[in-house]
């Protein structure tokens, strides 16, 4: 039940979010109002900006298409709104991940947070850690 109610609360976040506008602040400093545009093609967009994330460069293993685009919509809801070392969990065909992005910072202008990306594939664990930061248009790109 608790897999349901975390598919069930992320579209009505984001739903919320698109509609009013507002942004996300954390330790009292603010995050850019980045709006995710209504639609899957909006969000398929800012996964994209991802550019792989984490997981692509996790050499451990090969991820199907379907089990790769849950790893990268789970970085995305890490980045995106999860609270600074809550887990963003995600399960998929013989695989599963665990997605955690630390508190928020500022570089310049633009917002950033460091996160990891644990996979764990027939008992084995291996972790990725990298940073992304917010772009004006609301995308997070990686930093290299």
């Amino acid at each position: 039940m608790k897999t349901g109610l975390r598919g069930a609360f992320f579209p009505l976040l984001l739903a919320t979010v698109t509609v009013s506008g507002c942004t996300t602040t954390s330790g009292g400093k603010g995050m850019a109002g980045g709006v995710l545009p209504s639609g899957s093609r909006g969000a398929v967009v800012y996964i994209t900006a991802l550019q792989g994330g984490l997981v692509s460069r996790n050499a451990a293993t090969q991820l199907s298409k379907a089990d790769m685009q849950r790893a990268l919509e789970a970085e995305y809801r890490a980045l995106e709104a999860a609270p600074g070392g809550q887990p963003v969990v995600w399960q998929g065909k013989g695989v599963s991940g665990s997605v955690v992005a630390a508190a928020p910072y500022q570089v310049g202008s633009q917002n950033c947070r460091q996160y990891s990306h644990t996979l764990t594939v027939e008992g084995r664990d291996t972790t990725t850690r990298g940073a992304a930061c917010r772009n004006a248009d609301g995308a997070w790109t990686p930093l290299s």
